[in-house]
């Protein structure tokens, strides 16, 4: 059989069912379909699942990230440490705030945020650190907290890993969650925030709606609906099974390129959730991404760093070596999606 030939898989497919479909159309047949009781029900056991005592669900993982930064009071003048390597969500939703983005460089073996590059940004006008578990890989967060700055956790591919003996988003002040279609559970869209603070949760419900409120303030309208909270109670009770499907498939890659030396991150992921691998040293420029693109699996050239890309203003544009290496050597492999 020819490469053409072969079954194409697409880049992360949902894994949604029957069971998904049975729960969206109970909450329209009963004619709530705003936020309501499948909102709280979803919010009380993402709590349960990730450990902390309060969950606000909002309409997307910027959201989620833009209102916690706004409920932890930072907006201009001041600063808040991010990744070199990483979306665009967590540049934006700094900037929303009129705060001024940071970027510090990663870790060449897991992509995550190099505690030591963070530290070296660090400034009297430093409010939070936002950190990735990029790829479903927990970052070291007591480095990060033994900083002494607020961290926020960003979970939005890593919902089900484990730090220690800890689940990811439980151990900074604030953890974000993302439901988005290409995420480890999916909502279509959707987002969640979680604290231990009752305090910050409070201030994260006031800010996410505008409305029935006696006071004016800027506030906004970052709700999830019934709708998504159903198909996403079903998707969290499923989580365990996509993990272990994550980490089988993840395996499959693993084995196939042993001797390529593609994937060092392995043996150190135990309890991560492989979303995607980040290459290795070894021999990867034989890898060409020309040559991934005409296999089964989809892939793609790992993504442009924001200090790089011109997307909003930061206090200074670094030379940042690995995130810079980072968008020439990397490349999704897709399939890591249980199908």
């Amino acid at each position: 059989m020819t490469i053409e030939n072969l079954p194409f898989i697409p880049h992360s497919r949902p894994t949604l069912g029957e069971e998904e479909a049975r729960a969206a159309a109970a909450v329209v047949a009963s004619g709530h379909v705003a936020e309501g009781p499948a909102v709280a029900a979803f919010e009380r056991e993402l709590c349960t699942h990730v450990g902390v005592a309060h969950a606000v669900a909002v309409s997307s993982g910027t959201a989620a990230l833009h209102v916690v930064l706004a409920a932890m009071g930072i907006g201009p003048g001041d600063e808040v440490v991010i990744p070199s390597f990483v979306c665009s969500a967590l540049l934006n939703a700094v900037a929303y705030t009129g705060a001024v983005p940071v970027p510090a460089d990663i870790d060449a073996a897991t992509l995550n945020l190099d505690p030591q590059e963070v530290e070296r940004r660090l400034s009297r006008r430093t409010r939070a650190v936002i950190l990735p578990h990029m790829f479903g890989l927990p970052a070291d967060l007591d480095r990060f907290i033994g900083l002494g700055v607020p961290v926020i956790e960003d979970c939005a591919q890593s919902i089900g890993a484990v730090h220690g003996s800890r689940p990811v988003g439980s151990c900074g002040q604030a953890s974000v969650f993302s439901f988005y279609a290409t995420k480890v559970i999916a909502t279509g869209e959707g987002g969640m925030v979680a604290t231990r603070s009752r305090e910050l949760a409070a201030r994260v419900n006031d800010l996410k709606t505008y409305d029935r409120r006696d006071e004016h303030a800027t506030r906004f309208n970052f709700k999830l609906t019934d709708i998504q909270a159903a198909i996403g109670r079903v998707q969290l009770g499923r989580l365990n099974t996509f993990i272990g499907r994550r980490r089988a498939i993840a395996r499959r890659y693993c084995s196939a390129f042993r001797r390529a030396h593609l994937f060092p991150v392995c043996a150190r992921c135990r309890r991560g959730l492989h979303r995607i691998h980040p290459p290795g040293r070894g021999r990867r420029h034989r890898l060409r991404p020309a040559r991934l693109h005409s296999a089964a699996p989809s892939s793609q050239t790992g993504r442009v760093p924001p200090h790089g890309a011109g997307l909003a203003p930061v206090r200074f544009n670094p030379h940042l070596p690995v995130a810079d290496g980072c968008r020439c050597r990397t490349n999704h492999l897709r399939g890591i999606r249980p199908a």
